[in-house]
């Protein structure tokens, strides 16, 4: 007889508080600051070695619209999104709270308004879960710098990072993700005075979801600019971005993700049982850019309909990729890829039209197939299996899904879908 093996109660903590963010599969990133004045993205300040004086009066030129926040969070609920993340304070230093800390705030420059709390009071709105962004590092800070050389300057610099997130944690009621960036000039946890400070996040906020970039492991992993399984099976969040930069800049349109790319991304970190967190910088004044925003609410439309193939729990892949969607289903499939749910397997048909016969070949499945279906409309697909192929029978010449060409059909098989080996690529 087996032993089961005992959860500590350390886990079970951590996987109550993670159930939402797990079922939620799809969150915005918001990189809105000083930077956004400039266009030029959220390192210009370090990348054109503006000193801190001369960036201090572009801080004060920021003056986002009234609603800029409630703007950002229609668009994040009719994308299908269910949480965001804001950057609070990036790079630079420019904080966009009212700190008692500094007064590089949104409330003595630019803006004259605590934008943090227009946000939280945005999301509240929508229904939307709230994440801080905080980033470590701060070129505005002296002691950033000199932290590294000087034991006393590391001490106030700590202090002033340990402060800063205690107001965050303090002053805007419910925060339910605290997203680290930039453990630089420190480099780790020890320097950081990480679990003191995470501990300290934790009493204020005892639901809270804390990411691993304070150098320590905490609730999930963050692969950045890639769609990436944690080989260790831990969660894991891919930020991802529409145009390569995470700051507003007026990129070619060429440059921006499709509302298909969009939906690959989805797919993807679907397949290995991950988050997207998709990244907008939004426009000086605020505003959600129009490709981003077209973008968002083609996708939100494609997922009205097929909201069972992405949001909840689903099955990981061990690895994610353009060659292994799941380990469990075949990727040698010319028509589309595999994310699977228990029994169910939901085939995301986004390539090639069917054959001159009007069949869609789906191979090497080992498992009995039960039924095939439209999942948007429920509609029955005809199908005949065979040894190593499932024949899809009658398919529409062309892909029915005007939104994006993607349809998604749902696959019930009689028990946990299992593939064939590939048999060192013999056709029998």
């Amino acid at each position: 007889m087996s032993k089961r093996k005992t959860v500590s109660k350390k886990e079970q903590d951590r996987r109550r508080r993670m159930k939402w963010w797990h079922e939620a599969r799809f969150g915005m990133f918001i990189h809105y600051g000083a930077y956004s004045v400039l266009g030029r993205g959220e390192w210009a300040m370090f990348c054109e070695r503006i000193s801190v004086k001369e960036y201090e009066k572009v801080a004060r030129t920021l003056k986002p619209k009234p609603g800029a926040a409630r703007e950002w969070a229609a668009t994040a609920k009719k994308a299908g999104m269910k949480y965001i993340v804001l950057t609070t304070k990036h790079h630079d230093g420019f904080c966009l709270w009212d700190s008692q800390q500094t007064d590089y705030t949104a409330v003595n420059y630019g803006p004259k308004r605590d934008l943090i709390a227009e946000y939280v009071d945005a999301c509240r709105e929508f229904g939307l879960k709230v994440g801080f962004y905080y980033s470590l590092m701060d070129w505005h800070h002296p002691d950033c710098v000199r932290s590294t050389r000087s034991e006393p300057a590391r001490k106030r610099f700590v202090e002033f990072t340990h402060a800063c997130v205690r107001e965050l944690m303090s002053n805007y009621g419910q925060v339910d993700i605290l997203w680290y960036d930039m453990d630089r000039p420190l480099k780790s946890a020890k320097r950081w005075e990480s679990s003191k400070l995470n501990a300290m996040a934790r009493k204020l906020q005892p639901g809270i979801i804390i990411n691993n970039r304070s150098d320590l492991p905490e609730d999930f992993s963050t692969p950045e600019q890639r769609i990436e399984a944690t080989p260790e099976g831990r969660a894991w969040e891919a930020c991802m971005t529409f145009s390569g930069n995470w700051g507003w800049r007026p990129d070619p349109r060429e440059d921006w993700a499709s509302t298909r790319d969009v939906l690959d991304m989805l797919r993807q970190v679907t397949g290995g049982g991950g988050n997207l967190l998709l990244n907008i910088g939004p426009e000086p004044d605020g505003s959600v850019p129009e490709i981003s925003d077209r973008v968002l609410t083609e996708v939100g439309r494609w997922i009205r309909g097929n909201e069972e193939a992405i949001y909840g729990q689903v099955d990981r892949a061990n690895k994610v990729g353009a060659m292994s969607q799941m380990d469990m289903l075949s990727t040698w499939n010319s028509h589309g890829f595999f994310t699977r749910k228990g029994n169910t397997g939901y085939f995301w048909w986004s390539h090639c039209p069917p054959t001159d016969k009007r069949q869609i070949p789906i191979v090497d499945m080992k498992t009995k197939v039960k039924r095939v279906s439209y999942l948007k409309t429920g509609k029955p697909i005809k199908f005949t299996q065979k040894p190593r192929k499932i024949l899809l029978e009658s398919m529409p010449r062309a892909n029915p899904d005007k939104i994006a060409g993607v349809t998604i059909l749902k696959v019930e098989f009689a028990s946990r879908p299992r593939c064939h080996p590939m048999a060192d690529f013999v056709i029998t």
